[in-house]
């Protein structure tokens, strides 16, 4: 780690595929143009000299399908800066949408990290939906400022969708798009700062959020490593680039329409090949290169991808393009530029004919090495051409303009180099890496004034949670204290045994006094951490010393008064009256179900008017509004982290619905037989041992199950996901607290 005098900034790109060089752009829906956006903002703010230490934390794959470099702890890309790769569920590569339900233990391996470091991040950036929703939970349990790109919008890609006639159901579910928006409105909801692109972004895609925030939102054009893209004449053509085409074509001299994009529906390639093959004039006088990712057999591709170039191959044959269309099998990342030089050495244009292009780097590509472009008039382009004037917008859609278009490029020399000119000065003047970093960088110091950091590291207060190793939480309902005197008493001799390595806590929406006489009533074990009010406050030991740091790291952005206010309204929901119900830091409601709006709906009206919290519902009738950084998952986190306790050794206990935030991570969790039914959906979630008993005597048998007493074990009962691929043995939690994961864990 670098002077902590200077700036240590984390990135968060999950999904695994992504490398300091040779990244594989166009390998799947994944690895796109924002893979490389991110690796080279990485690279950049790490050259800059206020900055110390850069760090992308991507997901660890281990798999034998992809490159071992995905298997890396670590990546070193110099200056500073490096890939970290985090264990989070199978080794095996996923794809982003089938890795919601790891996500937690993503975060709580991310905290470990840090832990291992021994400092907090000054700035959290995240890229993506499913980064949004880790790093908003990240940047809120280490008091540090949130900033949030979402590249693509689940609800653009929902409505894009829906407008081709895809059923909604079918959308949503093949792209778990319920999860991916509201990952997004989490972290709009928690961001200090919104990192677009382009203007069309702010206005026409994060504008459809319930927490939309333009105040918020700072439009800073991406970089380009320009070093990399030349003209023609500047930097040579590599023959292998030139002999890769030309094998396709009779005619090779002639000017190349030149399309790079991964295959993609959404690319909209199709569209291209159809306007060139409609002009006899474009057939005669220029080539179509396509460059749509690699492949070997088109049987092998994703399905995706496989129904692109089935459908490219057959316009290819409807329209006899033999001899004039290039589509090369393979290439290389470091080919991409020479792609560029050649089709600018035959004086021919770049086509990107995307629905949607967020970004649109492939455009400024193109302008570095003199090509001119035409491209889609939704997204990105349309501020990259309006800096750069070397070129025209397209409405990706109409065909036969774009066929006319075409054929006026391809016509008029004058045009090309004016194009051809401004391009190469325009990509110099606006999207060098050295401005983007500059300009980021002064947007987020203005966040830095705020930061609310919660000393998790090095402040300490009298109790025996620096010994601990591993802790249990339980809740304090009624119905788990009544008639279980036998379970709470082997609960008592089991932590009594275990002290000091073996901590006990509560967590809980009842109030500290109230918790205090149910625990000397039943004659509970002393806890070492008191979480009431659900997180509303920390307390330690049994002097219940407060803890100050995470009061005020609730107090960020909340606002109980107003929230009141518009809950005034809501019909069917009425504050609590019961003394110990209500709380600065939470909301309690009775909620009258058929009379009041769902849960999902009052959260909905919350944003609506900018106002970030999170609503919790419990045994259906009981409803709680809370701070966003708030709620027993985070709570736990923010302890377990500030004293070291590994999460693979956080037993949790859980019965009621607002227990449904500890149970997706890391913790090792035991649900009750007497469950509610808000958490039927998680017994099948990893590290989640479903008790065949009720109440405390639930509890005991998890931590029998677990082993928790020492040689911590995961059961395979509990290795929730991918049981087929699961190892016949347990999963073993070593001593020394390293996990040891199988295939299946």
């Amino acid at each position: 780690m670098n002077s902590p005098d200077n700036l240590y900034i984390v990135h968060l790109s999950i999904h695994g595929l992504i490398r300091g060089t040779d990244l594989e752009l166009g390998r799947d829906a994944d690895t796109g143009g924002q893979c490389k956006y991110v690796v080279e903002l990485v690279k950049a703010l790490s050259e800059h000299p206020s900055v110390g230490q850069v760090d992308l934390f991507t997901r660890l794959i281990s798999d034998p399908k992809v490159s071992k470099d995905y298997a890396r702890p670590v990546e070193d890309l110099g200056n500073g800066a490096y890939i970290r790769r985090i264990t989070a569920g199978p080794k095996r590569y996923l794809r982003k949408e089938s890795l919601w339900r790891y996500l937690d233990a993503f975060l709580d391996h991310s905290l470990a990290l840090f832990r291992e470091n021994n400092r907090i991040p000054d700035v959290i950036h995240a890229h993506y939906a499913d980064a949004g929703y880790v790093g908003s939970r990240l940047a809120s349990l280490l008091g540090c400022p949130f900033i949030f790109t979402g590249h693509s919008l689940g609800r653009t890609k929902l409505e894009s969708l829906l407008d081709k006639g895809t059923d909604r159901e079918k959308a949503e579910r093949g792209y778990n798009l319920p999860a991916r928006i509201e990952a997004e409105e989490l972290a709009l909801d928690s961001a200090a700062l919104v990192c677009t692109s382009t203007n069309q972004e702010v206005e026409k895609q994060y504008s459809v959020y319930e927490l939309y925030a333009p105040d918020r939102m700072r439009v800073i054009p991406p970089g380009v490593d320009i070093s990399r893209f030349a003209p023609p004449e500047e930097q040579p053509i590599p023959s292998e680039v030139s002999a890769n085409i030309e094998r396709f074509l009779d005619h090779p001299e002639r000017p190349a329409i030149l399309a790079i994009a991964r295959a993609d529906e959404k690319k909209n390639l199709s569209a291209l090949v159809k306007a060139y093959g409609e002009s006899k004039s474009l057939r005669d006088r220029a080539n179509l290169v396509l460059v749509a990712g690699n492949r070997d057999r088109i049987a092998d591709l994703n399905p995706g991808a496989r129904k692109v170039w089935t459908e490219l191959l057959q316009l290819i044959d409807d329209y006899d393009l033999y001899g004039c269309i290039a589509i090369p099998k393979h290439h290389k990342p470091d080919d991409i530029p020479g792609f560029y030089r050649y089709a600018a050495a035959r004086k021919g244009v770049f086509v990107n004919p995307a629905l949607n292009e967020p970004f649109g780097l492939t455009v400024i590509e193109a302008a570095a090495s003199g090509l001119p472009v035409l491209a889609t008039n939704d997204g990105g382009p349309r501020d990259i051409l309006g800096n750069c004037k070397n070129g025209e917008l397209i409405d990706p859609l109409d065909v036969p303009a774009l066929t006319a278009k075409l054929e006026r490029v391809v016509n008029d020399p004058g045009q090309w180099e004016s194009w051809s000119k401004n391009g190469l000065s325009g990509v110099r003047k606006f999207y060098t890496w050295k401005g983007h970093v500059d300009r980021y960088l002064q947007e987020a110091s203005g966040l830095l004034n705020e930061i609310t950091q919660p000393h998790l590291i090095t402040d300490k207060i009298r109790t025996i949670l620096p010994l601990a190793d591993r802790i249990v939480f339980t809740g304090l309902e009624d119905e788990l204290l009544e008639g279980d005197k036998e379970a709470i008493a082997s609960l008592r001799e089991l932590t009594s045994a275990n002290s000091p390595n073996l901590g006990f806590g509560i967590a809980t929406g009842r109030s500290l006094k109230m918790a205090r006489e149910l625990i000397e009533k039943h004659k509970l074990p002393e806890p070492d951490i008191y979480i009431t009010q659900l997180g509303a406050e920390i307390h330690y030991g049994k002097r219940q010393v407060l803890d100050l740091s995470w009061e005020k790291h609730l107090n960020h952005r909340w606002e109980p008064e107003a929230i009141m206010e518009i809950l005034d309204s809501v019909p069917g929901i009425s504050m609590q009256e019961e003394p110990g119900h209500q709380h600065h830091f939470k909301l309690s409601y009775n909620f009258e179900k058929g009379v009041a709006p769902r849960r999902k709906e009052i959260q909905k009206l919350l944003r609506e008017h900018q106002l970030p919290a999170k609503v919790v519902l419990s045994q259906g009738c009981f409803l709680d509004v809370v701070p966003l950084r708030s709620g027993k998952g985070q709570a736990i986190r923010y302890v377990t982290m500030r004293w070291g306790i590994p999460a693979d050794n956080v037993l949790f206990y859980a019965r009621r619905g607002s227990d449904y935030e500890a149970l997706s991570g890391q913790f090792l969790a035991v649900l009750g037989s007497d469950h509610s039914l808000e958490l039927k959906s998680t017994a099948s979630l990893p590290r989640v041992f479903l008790a065949s008993t009720p109440n405390f005597a639930g509890l005991v048998e998890g931590i029998e199950a677990y082993r928790f007493g020492g040689g911590i074990r995961v059961p395979r009962s509990a290795q929730g996901f991918d049981p087929a691929s699961a190892e016949d043995t347990e999963t073993v939690l070593s001593p020394d607290m390293e996990v040891h994961l199988s295939d299946g864990d």
